[in-house]
C-alpha cells in the first residue's frame, strides 16, 4: 500500500512558477516510479512528467517539454514538479501516482492504467 499527498498548488500569474510536492509513505519509495497527471474542468486526466524508481529516467507531455521539471527525492519520499512559465491552458487539478507493478520503465508510463496508487490531488491555477 502506498499513500500519496500532494501539496504546493496556488493561484498564479502567467509567467510565474510553482513547485508542486508529492509525499509518498507505506512502501519504499526508491521501488517505484512516480508520474503526475492533470485534470482540467471538463477534460479527461492527462500525463504530464513520469520518473523512473532511481530518477535516471524521464519522460514528458509535449505540452508541458522545457517548462516542467519532474524529479525526486528518495532520501525524502517525495517527488517535485518543478513548473516554470506558466500559461492560462495549465490550469487543472494535478495528481501524482505511483507505479509498483512494472520492473521495467517503458512509454507506458505516460498511461493511466500503469499506476497502482493516486492521490487527491492540487488545484493549480495560472491567471492571464
Amino acid at each position: 500500500q502506498v499513500q500519496l499527498v500532494e501539496s504546493g498548488g496556488g493561484l498564479v500569474q502567467a509567467g510565474e512558477s510553482l513547485r508542486l510536492s508529492c509525499a509518498a509513505s507505506g512502501r519504499t519509495f526508491s521501488s517505484y516510479a512516480m508520474g503526475w497527471f492533470r485534470q482540467a474542468p471538463g477534460k479527461e486526466r492527462e500525463f504530464v512528467a513520469a520518473i523512473r524508481w532511481s530518477g535516471g529516467s524521464t519522460y514528458y507531455a509535449d505540452s508541458v517539454k522545457g517548462r516542467f521539471t519532474i524529479s525526486r527525492d528518495n532520501a525524502k519520499n517525495t517527488a517535485y514538479l518543478q513548473m516554470n512559465s506558466l500559461k492560462p491552458e495549465d490550469t487543472a487539478v494535478y495528481y501524482c501516482a505511483a507505479g509498483i507493478r512494472h520492473p521495467i520503465f517503458t512509454t507506458q508510463v505516460t498511461t493511466m492504467a500503469w499506476y497502482d496508487y493516486w492521490g487527491q490531488g492540487t488545484q493549480v491555477t495560472v491567471s492571464s
